[in-house]
């Protein structure tokens, strides 16, 4: 497990290497900029806004449902909650433009939903999971 784990450390260190280096060779300065502004807003909005919300609301759903319920609800705030603010700016459609219609071809909200169906699917399977365990593991009462 450890080389595995090694190997992906490096893999990612590349890939994130290759990455900078395509944004600083292609881009001018203005844009490299605008990356960064990006970048730190993204962590400011994840760390000041995001990850304190998802603890609260898991904090507050385990005190209020039921432990299996709570463990799906929490799976899907944490899929589903640092995408819709990765998608704000495509479902906002900020950056169209009528003379390309090329940019933002799509429809992101369509996308949207069925991302959010398939985190609903990973919600009640985690939860589904949780029942199940603890069916098997709670004793019969041949064992008792």
């Amino acid at each position: 497990m450890r080389g595995a784990r090694g190997g992906l450390i490096l893999l990612g260190t590349v890939g994130m290497a290759y990455g900078a280096w395509l944004l600083l060779s292609t881009q001018d300065l203005g844009q490299v900029v605008e990356v960064m502004i990006w970048l730190a807003a993204a962590v400011v909005i994840h760390d000041g806004i995001l990850a304190p919300a998802v603890l609260a609301l898991g904090w507050l759903g385990g005190r209020l449902l039921p432990r299996a319920v709570a463990r799906g609800a929490v799976t899907v705030l944490v899929l589903l909650g640092p995408v819709t603010l990765v998608a704000i700016p495509v479902l906002g459609r900020f950056g169209a433009k009528p003379d390309n219609p090329t940019l933002l071809d799509r429809d992101y909200v369509q996308g949207l939903l069925v991302f959010a169906v398939l985190c609903m699917c990973a919600g009640v399977a985690v939860a589904l999971g949780e029942l199940r365990s603890r069916q098997t593991t709670q004793p019969t009462v041949e064992e008792e």
